[in-house]
């Protein structure tokens, strides 16, 4: 599979992946921002991509930032009809003000094969043994 991506940015950087077998290619930020405690902020990577028929691209955090930086991607679903710049959603969790500098990796993005089945309305659905439980229901342990 070839995904074409667009520099709509002449600072982008076009997504890679850093190692053999990483699921998820690296996400780099334009724009150098700051982004305070508790704060979302959108940030742009200068990229448009072209996901194929029948496959999304999903945000996923980084590791790293979302560890020591307490930084959380949001909202992030890249769908194959979708020709904008991709930007990244990021909330700060943390108590302090985290700093993105032009060219930093800021989230990954995997790409995954995605189904539309056909949505049908019924009267009922089937039982289950699991029923409407959810939120621990099945035990801890």
């Amino acid at each position: 599979m070839k995904i074409q991506i667009q520099k709509i940015n002449s600072e982008a950087k076009i997504p890679k992946y850093t190692i053999d077998g990483d699921a998820g290619m690296e996400l780099y930020s334009v724009d150098d921002m700051i982004i305070l405690p508790g704060q979302i902020l959108a940030c742009a990577t200068g990229i448009i991509v072209a996901i194929p028929d029948g496959y999304a691209g999903l945000i996923w955090d980084k590791s790293g930032i979302a560890l020591n930086g307490g930084i959380k991607t949001m909202g992030g679903v890249i769908d194959s009809n979708y020709r904008g710049e991709v930007r990244v959603i990021l909330k700060n969790l943390s108590e302090k003000e985290y700093i993105i500098g032009r060219g930093n990796k800021i989230a990954q993005m995997i790409i995954q094969k995605v189904e539309a089945p056909i949505l049908e309305e019924v009267d009922e659905l089937s039982k289950t043994e699991r029923g409407g439980g959810g939120f621990g229901s099945t035990g801890l342990i």
